[in-house]
């Protein structure tokens, strides 16, 4: 069992956590995509800037706290399931396969420009390309060695542009605001319950377990989000998610991913934008042209097919699909479909490249 963090830790991670809400809230205020994590992650990176060799020097994030809230992101994609969807998956095989055929085809090209382009070692090229799952692949990426500061980094900066781009380019496109600029929240007007509470805390700690027993992949976050989507499916729950849950959960994940650019320089920063630009790109085009071809073969809207194969930001998306009337269910089951593929083939891929870390 991990040792209770003593005093200084504490203060210093309340400390990092309330810079982290005010990145957030300022990060909202100003209209920004994802605000909360990525306002949060901002801050932090700020905070490792100017205090790494003082406060900050021998500071860890305390890892139980972490895990909690990334299980609770875990159970907010899993309410995104329900019955209908299951319904709607089961006349959807050609999409599924589309899916499929983006994380393959993502990946592949995305590690060519990390490893060719980019000079990355292996392991760090391998896991800085998927084309989703940011949690998992830095799990993973840990795990076989790869050099988890640039893998945060060009995980992030992949983010970043997905879910500022994304939205710009639509809101220039429709002319109105989208995603979280337009203020938009799943379940915002729904009043908290104690039995979601309750039943949060149940999907987190079961799927939690599972996970260590069966060493599940990024099990922090795909178990949880199983169990909730299970109890979803088979529609004994109902989970309704208040706001402040979810963005106190990604500012807490947002300032400990924050940290971890600890010992960044300004020339990685600069290779990492550049090498990010050409890796969006190239997944951007990939899923239009699957949009595209999907839409012709499925008679899908194009616009709902366009916000499911973006590569970055399933909270992101959803609110974009919300604002624009299109199915924001059918969305976010695309890309918890998208991380749970990625995860999956990341981790047998990983071991055919000899590349997965030993598994505890």
């Amino acid at each position: 069992m991990p040792a209770f963090p003593d005093t200084r830790t504490l203060l210093l991670t309340a400390a990092l956590i309330a810079f982290g809400a005010l990145g957030g809230a300022m990060a909202a205020w100003a209209h920004l995509p994802m605000p909360w994590m990525l306002g949060a992650l901002g801050a932090s990176a700020l905070a490792v800037i100017a205090f790494q060799d003082g406060p900050l020097q021998g500071y860890h994030f305390p890892n139980p706290l972490r895990i909690t809230f990334i299980a609770l992101i875990g159970v907010m994609i899993g309410t995104q399931a329900s019955p209908e969807l299951l319904r709607d998956l089961a006349a959807l095989p050609v999409a599924l396969a589309g899916i499929l055929v983006f994380i393959l085809v993502a990946h592949g090209g995305n590690t060519l420009i990390f490893h060719k382009l980019g000079g990355y070692d292996r392991a760090t090229a391998f896991f800085s390309g998927t084309p989703g799952g940011l949690l998992e692949s830095i799990a993973l990426g840990e795990e076989a060695g790869a050099d988890v500061r640039i893998l945060t980094l060009q995980q992030f900066l992949r983010i970043i542009f997905v879910v500022t781009l994304v939205p710009t380019a639509l809101s220039i496109w429709i002319g109105a605001p989208v995603g979280s600029a337009a203020g938009v929240a799943p379940n915002g007007g729904i009043p908290p319950e104690t039995k979601d509470f309750v039943l949060m805390a149940i999907a987190a700690a079961a799927g939690l377990a599972m996970a260590r027993v069966i060493h599940m992949p990024a099990g922090h976050i795909i178990g949880p989000l199983l169990i909730t989507a299970g109890f979803s499916l088979a529609g004994v729950i109902e989970l309704h998610l208040p706001f402040w849950p979810i963005a106190v959960a990604q500012v807490v994940v947002g300032t400990s991913l924050g940290l971890r650019f600890l010992g960044i320089t300004a020339s990685h920063i600069r290779r990492g934008v550049v090498l990010s630009a050409l890796s969006v790109a190239f997944m951007l085009i990939i899923g239009a042209l699957l949009s595209l071809a999907l839409a012709r073969l499925t008679g899908m809207e194009l616009m709902q097919l366009l916000l499911s194969f973006a590569p970055g930001g399933v909270t992101e998306m959803s609110l974009i699909a919300l604002s624009l009337a299109v199915n924001p269910a059918l969305v976010s089951l695309f890309h918890v479909l998208r991380i749970l593929m990625t995860v999956g083939t990341l981790a047998l891929t990983a071991r055919w490249f000899g590349l997965a870390g030993p598994r505890g």
